[in-house]
């Protein structure tokens, strides 16, 4: 027992000791789950019987146009939420650390609700808001507006209003929060020295915190990326299912559980997961690469 004791208080040992519910979490929630989806990807398998089928299923998904659907429903969704989701929340986030604003606690209490709210409540509550009954919220506001009521979830640009809607509404809170810690990183006498200098609101947040808060930006940037690319649950939610009008609301995760879920091909809904995670990762490194993340510093 005095072993046992004398080498976990060794200065060598302690350090791994720590280290190590890292390493085992790392190893068996990441890195198995990784290789085993690798290796399934190559793989046909039905009822615990596996077999090697080489790169068709990679093959198959290059001619596959609800794959082609997916992706690019996906890569659209990303876009159009990282044109939200990054100016409205550092917009706020400013707005929130102002001297003019008051209550700031409870205002970001307010903000950040959504985001403990179920998604499957939250796209329960819009798809009822968005039905295309009469009775419907915004049906209602149709109308009042001298409008006849419109089928949302039907046609792709109405019913990407309400998915956007319902990112917005979940994930704008959140966004701001990060941006708000980032402002709280910047040095007062920065703006005190740009108030001697005569700077306005505008030139302070255009070349002083712009430039100051770019790490958050980075990090807001790749989470979104991520997000958006994986986005399923809200889809399924605001159709009722995995099954939308021409499939305007089908997603690469939507699709991977048609194929792995719905029809149990795993081996295929693996080569899918893989297709995902290359094109996020690219994605990710050519913006870090842009932003100057991976830039080597001079020495």
């Amino acid at each position: 027992m005095q072993k046992f004791k004398k080498l976990f208080y060794s200065q060598k040992v302690a350090p791994f000791v720590f280290v190590l519910p890292f390493v085992l979490s790392l190893l068996i929630f990441w890195a198995y789950p990784l290789i085993s989806g690798i290796v399934m990807s190559f793989q046909d398998i039905s009822f615990g019987n596996r077999t090697f089928v080489g790169t068709s299923h990679y093959v198959k998904l290059a001619n596959d146009k609800f794959f082609r659907t997916a992706v690019l429903n996906s890569v659209e969704y990303m876009a159009l939420t990282l044109l939200l989701m990054i100016p409205i929340p550092l917009v706020l986030a400013v707005m929130m650390e102002s001297r003019l604003t008051k209550a700031k606690g409870v205002w970001k209490v307010i903000m950040y609700i959504p985001a403990l709210t179920s998604v499957v409540i939250s796209g329960m509550l819009f798809r009822m808001m968005f039905s295309e009954s009469d009775g419907s919220q915004m049906n209602q506001l149709m109308i009042a507006l001298g409008h006849t009521p419109i089928a949302w979830l039907k046609t792709k640009w109405t019913a990407w209003i309400a998915l956007l809607l319902l990112c917005m509404w979940r994930w704008t809170g959140v966004n701001m929060l990060y941006f708000v810690s980032g402002l709280k990183a910047i040095d007062n006498s920065i703006y005190e020295s740009a108030d001697i200098d005569g700077a306005n609101a505008r030139q302070k947040f255009w070349y002083l915190t712009l430039p100051l808060i770019k790490p958050t930006t980075i990090y807001v940037i790749t989470i979104s990326v991520y997000a958006g690319l994986s986005m399923f649950l809200e889809s399924f939610m605001l159709w009722n299912g995995n099954s939308s009008p021409k499939n305007i609301g089908l997603t690469i995760v939507g699709y991977l559980y048609k194929r792995g879920i719905e029809k149990n091909d795993l081996g295929y809904a693996c080569a899918v997961g893989m297709v995902l995670m290359v094109i996020a990762l690219a994605i990710n490194v050519v913006q870090l690469i842009a932003t100057g993340t991976f830039k080597r510093e001079e020495s």
